[in-house]
């Protein structure tokens, strides 16, 4: 009987333990991980508009979603996509990151083929307007396309790897939601709501892919991190983060949609991959400044 109660005792005494210190990865990273979707989504409440947040950290696993799967346009994140076609095509041998591209201002809408031009007052990259006529690499306008977030090397881009092309990669890649469609600026066919859509769900999984080396090829997939690494506009997921920390990400605004994606990493080689997703924003610096704070919270929680 003694020895019976003696066994309860140590077994109760074994569980405290397990359950109490043994699991921190586990049965307590559950309530902070919780208490950090109430911190994000009080920190949304502050901002008239729709959010969505997709979040994995590669290195335990866990993740955080918030309108994961709900449709928003893509804006300037499939830029991304492009760039991941690039590489598959060039690895194909379909083409080279060597070519040279005539740079034009003139594409076709995907309505009915009429012909449209962009402008430079439109785009953030102004420079190569002046090198309309010229000739530059297919990687130096990738390149641009990426850090610079340039609609006419986007299009030139697109005219050649095909739009079609770029949504058949994402559904390869195990992305089925984004939607790309066409160019930048084709005013026709955005009235006629034929956009590039994306979900912040799908932006997570392409660019888990990049992170692990699994899009097109672990080599393609470190070219595109470095690429990524220089992006120019960073207001959003690196603004209030160390400036020691690195993200290889790829933003995305106009009119009422703000958006950023990427992958941060630490200086202690921890990394995750980071949504954030908004439409019918009311002040956009407001929303920025919401959405930079949401990715702080993220990173506090991920340092813990």
């Amino acid at each position: 009987m003694v020895f019976q109660k003696n066994k309860i005792i140590l077994l109760s005494t074994y569980l405290f333990l397990f359950l109490g210190n043994g699991l921190p990865s586990f049965a307590q990273s559950k309530p902070a991980l919780a208490q950090l979707r109430r911190q994000i989504e009080a920190e949304l409440a502050k901002q008239p508009g729709r959010f969505a947040v997709a979040f994995k950290d590669l290195s335990t696993g866990e993740q955080l979603f918030i309108r994961e799967r709900e449709e928003f346009h893509a804006a300037s994140t499939m830029k991304t996509p492009v760039m991941i076609e690039v590489f598959k095509q060039a690895a194909q041998h379909r083409l080279s990151l060597s070519d040279s591209v005539l740079v034009k201002n003139e594409f076709k809408s995907i309505v009915d083929g009429s012909p449209f031009s962009l402008k430079a007052s439109d785009d953030s990259d102004t420079l190569i307007y002046k090198k309309v006529g010229t000739k530059r690499t297919l990687y130096g306008l990738m390149y641009d396309m990426i850090i610079l977030s340039s609609n006419l090397a986007t299009n030139l881009i697109i005219d050649l790897v095909e739009a079609r092309n770029v949504t058949q990669t994402m559904r390869d890649l195990g992305a089925k939601d984004i939607q790309i469609r066409r160019g930048v600026e084709d005013t026709k066919a955005f009235q006629k709501g034929l956009n590039n859509t994306t979900t912040a769900y799908d932006l997570l999984v392409i660019f888990e892919k990049i992170a692990t080396g699994k899009a097109v090829s672990p080599e393609a997939s470190e070219a595109m991190i470095k690429v990524l690494l220089d992006q120019h506009f960073s207001s959003v997921i690196p603004a209030k983060l160390p400036k020691e920390v690195k993200v290889a990400h790829k933003s995305g605004s106009f009119a009422t949609v703000r958006h950023d994606s990427g992958i941060v990493y630490l200086p202690d080689g921890h990394k995750y991959v980071l949504v954030l997703l908004s439409k019918e924003m009311k002040d956009d610096a407001a929303a920025t400044e919401t959405l930079a704070s949401v990715s702080g919270l993220i990173y506090q929680y991920v340092i813990k």
